[in-house]
C-alpha cells in the first residue's frame, strides 16, 4: 500500500483580490485536522522566480494521503467542499496532480 501525494495549483480571474489569500491559506491548512487520512499539507503563494513558467498560477497545495483511498475520501469530504465553495467567482482554471509515492 503505498502513500500519495496530491499537488493542486490555482488560477485566479480578474474577480479575486490578493486580500482573501490569507482566509484561502487558513482554511487549505486547516483541512489536516479535519479531514482523516491526511498525512502532511503544505500550501503557499507562488514565489518562484520562473516567471515565464507561473501561467498566472499563484497559489499551490500540497497533501500527503495515507493512501489512496483517504485520497478519494477526501474530494467529497465537506470541509473540503467548503473549500471549494469560497473559489466560485474567482477561479479561472485549477491543475491537480495525483500520484502514488513509490519506495
Amino acid at each position: 500500500m503505498y502513500m500519495y501525494e496530491h499537488l493542486v495549483v490555482f488560477r485566479f480571474n480578474d474577480q479575486y483580490e490578493p486580500s482573501r489569500e490569507e482566509g484561502l491559506l487558513s482554511t487549505l491548512r486547516a483541512l489536516k485536522g479535519q479531514i482523516p487520512g491526511i498525512a502532511d499539507l503544505t500550501a503557499g503563494v507562488n514565489v518562484t522566480e520562473e516567471t515565464e513558467n507561473i501561467h498566472g498560477y499563484t497559489l499551490g497545495l500540497r497533501v500527503t494521503f495515507e493512501d489512496q483511498e483517504a485520497l478519494r475520501q477526501y474530494g467529497p469530504h465537506p470541509a473540503h467542499q467548503r473549500f471549494v465553495s469560497m473559489l466560485e467567482g474567482i477561479i479561472e482554471n485549477v491543475v491537480v496532480v495525483d500520484y502514488p509515492i513509490l519506495p
